[in-house]
């Protein structure tokens, strides 16, 4: 099937893969459920500024009345900031129904890439990748987040995997599926909040050009999965690594004592830790968001010069 009958790219972005421009897709999660209103329209607006400032062209990608939108306008990202979490967090399993029933989807992870995917796009910037969650050896939950990096040949730069999560296990299941990770300028998984995670990484590359030059050779290769980049929030806004371990440890068991599971766990955590460490949590996850979208789109234009 095809699924770009679906699928609407705005001009601007259009135009830029088709000339060869850098163009870093976004996800809209993070502007319906990731923060309150208007912090959420401010920050994503940010965003794209940051990565027009870095010459590359953003595309914030959502789905908006059953269309799958790769490029939003100002209108459409106040909408759904101001909708939040009314608007369902679409991932893989959702995408059929909601374009079905001609409904609004605010995309995760794996839904931008694979939208980004279908308009031509090769490097996403995202706050952090989910995982295997805690407890997954009962609970079998592990984000699809995984499972498309192992098939959707889109390079997602983050913040590493958030420390609400099982670390290693989620290394483990990237190596499992093939998935290189990268840390860039570490050899340590960075955890989100924090730069340190007592986890390493498969390789260590210090320029948007080394990151760029394996991306493209993958492409080359005909390698059908993506890459994920770990780019380590900065030092000035990075959080203590005990003091936001014992909130996520405190969030956890509140949420293992509420009988909170599947989609609903990640947003209760992030909000649970918020509170915990005082709004402190939310300043840096608005920070590390800035510094990935600065560091794709310098990998998107050194991509382009590669042909």
């Amino acid at each position: 099937m095809n699924l770009n009958k679906y699928l609407d790219v705005a001009p601007e972005v259009a135009q830029a893969v088709a000339e060869g421009r850098p163009v870093v897709a976004l996800e809209s999660t993070i502007i319906s459920h990731g923060m309150p209103y208007p912090q959420n329209v401010e920050t994503a607006l940010k965003v794209e500024q940051i990565i027009r400032e870095n010459d590359a062209v953003p595309a914030t990608i959502a789905i908006l009345g059953g269309r799958l939108k790769a490029g939003l306008t100002v209108e459409e990202i106040e909408y759904l900031g101001k909708q939040g979490q009314a608007v369902t967090k679409a991932s893989r399993r959702d995408l059929a129904v909601l374009v079905a029933q001609k409904a609004d989807g605010a995309t995760t992870v794996t839904t931008t890439m694979m939208i980004a995917h279908m308009a031509g796009i090769q490097i996403f910037a995202t706050g952090g990748i989910g995982g295997v969650h805690r407890g997954a050896e009962t609970t079998m939950d592990i984000s699809a987040d995984l499972e498309e990096l192992a098939s959707t040949p889109v390079m997602v730069v983050c913040a590493g995997a958030k420390s609400i999560l099982d670390l290693g296990l989620t290394l483990e299941y990237l190596e499992t599926h093939g998935v290189p990770v990268i840390g860039y300028g570490t050899k340590e998984l960075p955890a989100f909040y924090t730069r340190k995670s007592g986890f390493e990484v498969d390789y260590r590359m210090d320029t948007p050009e080394e990151l760029a030059a394996a991306f493209h050779v993958s492409q080359t290769l005909g390698l059908k999965g993506g890459m994920l980049v770990t780019n380590p929030i900065p030092e000035e806004f990075a959080m203590d690594h005990d003091i936001i371990n014992k909130a996520i440890d405190e969030a956890i068991a509140q949420a293992n004592a509420q009988g909170i599971h599947g989609k609903a766990t990640t947003p209760f955590l992030l909000a649970k830790v918020k509170e915990l460490t005082g709004g402190d949590s939310l300043d840096s996850n608005i920070q590390l968001v800035f510094n990935n979208a600065r560091l794709a789109a310098k990998t998107a234009a050194a991509l382009c010069q590669l042909g």
